[in-house]
């Protein structure tokens, strides 16, 4: 019984250290991605968007609303998208409609954590939304890590509609 409760408290204690950790990359990001980055804003995902959200995601998404920043035409969003069983956490900025940088900030699948390397994240850098809310470019696969990378091309996606939806939404200052 002691060595149960000595193994939930391991486990307990080690929950929030990998939360602290993801959320200290997205700061390190945002302050990358910025030269002051500014206060937080939220999208929320009404009925007119869920459709769009679930067409890219190919499932809904359980959040109402989703953090982003904004200065003038220039979005950060800080999104989770599933790769095979875990998320994986992506930081996109986002510039005019084109992604301007993007960065893998906590990989947590077993496999494919080739996708957090900046030749391969480079292929998204230029991309705006096409037809039907494809990217207008392919983005080249790696072999034992298609889960991954269509998980990122996702969310890729997602950012880029949201950023539309939150330029729509509020011109800016």
């Amino acid at each position: 019984m002691t060595q149960l409760r000595l193994l939930l408290l391991l486990l307990t204690l080690s929950l929030p250290a990998g939360a602290a950790e993801a959320e200290a990359e997205a700061t390190r990001f945002l302050a990358e991605s910025f030269s002051r980055p500014p206060a937080s804003a939220t999208v929320w995902l009404t009925a007119e968007l869920k459709p769009a959200v679930r067409a890219i995601l190919g499932h809904d998404m359980t959040a109402a609303r989703l953090r982003y920043w904004r200065l003038g035409n220039r979005t950060a969003w800080v999104l989770d998208e599933v790769g095979k069983e875990m998320p994986i956490t992506v930081g996109i900025v986002v510039d005019d409609g084109a992604i301007s940088r993007m960065r893998v900030l906590a990989y947590r699948e077993s496999r494919g954590w080739e996708v957090q390397s900046p030749n391969f994240l480079r292929q998204f850098a230029g991309a705006r939304l096409g037809d039907e809310q494809q990217l207008d470019r392919s983005i080249d696969g790696i072999s034992g890590a298609t889960l991954s990378v269509r998980a990122l091309t996702r969310v890729a996606r997602l950012a880029l509609l949201l950023h539309q939806e939150a330029i729509k939404k509020a011109p800016p200052p």
